[in-house]
């Protein structure tokens, strides 16, 4: 939905104050109902807000994102992010809305990295693989949900206290999802760099350009670039040289046909630019290489 400006909210459909304080936490159906399960695309000034999606499935838009969730899963939104969410009906779940404030006080040195890591970003945190961390998140929302409506629970620590524990679980789930990603990321560039090698071994021969190989790995060469120096500290083409030189070093050394033959085998129709090249990779021109690397009888 598009307007003249972005609405801006406390809590959705409630008219935002400058400076609120607020910890407020309530069912997804509560609101979202009254709305036919869409909440449109809105800001909250200065409050944080953590959507859990225990059952059910959602669209989610933050910012230019948009992905359909399932539950269970944990949507934060840093304050000045635009959100919406169109729920499937019957979701079940909580919204957690909460000012800085409640985190600020007390023991706030103990949850400000949580706190900082948890926020530093939009985004979502899916738990459908993993559901025992789930468990203990809904346990504790559910505790907090049912503080918040007590006689008196504005009275009382325990609310500021529970909200402290979502934000440092949901931190800590971030985390190590970030970490496991991070290992996946390397995985899957270990894989393609080890195909690389494996295409250069191949076709070095041949003397395939960068955007062959590039284009194999479903990659362009920049991003091919980047991941061989990323994983070996040098360019692509410098990969494929060396493996280059390192074949006319053996047969400089172990055959005895001149280097003219050699370089023809390997793929350079010109023995004086296969000189050059090979002088400037190892200094030595190739007949001078082959004197001073005398095969072992």
């Amino acid at each position: 939905m598009r307007h003249s400006t972005i609405p801006s909210f406390a809590l959705y459909g409630e008219a935002a104050a400058p400076g609120q304080e607020l910890l407020h936490i309530e069912a997804v159906a509560s609101r979202s109902r009254l709305y036919h399960w869409e909440i449109s695309p809105h800001v909250h000034q200065g409050l944080y807000q953590v959507l859990w999606l225990q059952q059910g499935a959602a669209e989610v838009a933050l910012d230019e994102w948009v992905q359909r969730v399932q539950g269970p899963a944990a949507i934060v939104v840093p304050p000045g992010v635009v959100h919406g969410f169109r729920f499937a009906p019957g979701t079940d779940g909580l919204v957690l809305t909460f000012s800085a404030r409640f985190l600020v006080e007390g023991e706030f040195q103990a949850v400000g990295d949580a706190f900082r890591a948890l926020f530093g970003a939009p985004g979502v945190l899916d738990f459908v693989q993993d559901p025992a961390p789930a468990e203990r998140l809904h346990a504790l929302l559910g505790e907090l949900a049912a503080e918040f409506v007590q006689p008196g629970a504005g009275d009382t620590p325990v609310p500021g206290w529970l909200a402290r524990a979502v934000v440092w679980r949901l931190a800590q789930a971030r985390a190590q999802g970030e970490q496991a990603a991070a290992g996946e990321r390397a995985h899957r560039h270990q894989a393609l760099f080890t195909r690389f090698l494996l295409l250069v071994e191949q076709h070095f021969l041949e003397h395939w350009p960068l955007e062959k190989y590039a284009s194999r790995l479903g990659l362009s060469t920049q991003r091919l670039n980047r991941l061989t120096r990323a994983e070996s500290g040098r360019s692509a083409l410098a990969l494929v040289h060396e493996r280059l030189t390192r074949e006319a070093c053996r047969r400089l050394i172990y055959i005895a046909a001149p280097a003219a033959s050699l370089a023809a085998e390997l793929g350079f129709e010109d023995p004086a630019y296969f000189s050059r090249f090979f002088k400037r990779r190892t200094g030595y021109s190739p007949q001078q290489y082959r004197v001073a690397h005398q095969a072992p009888s």
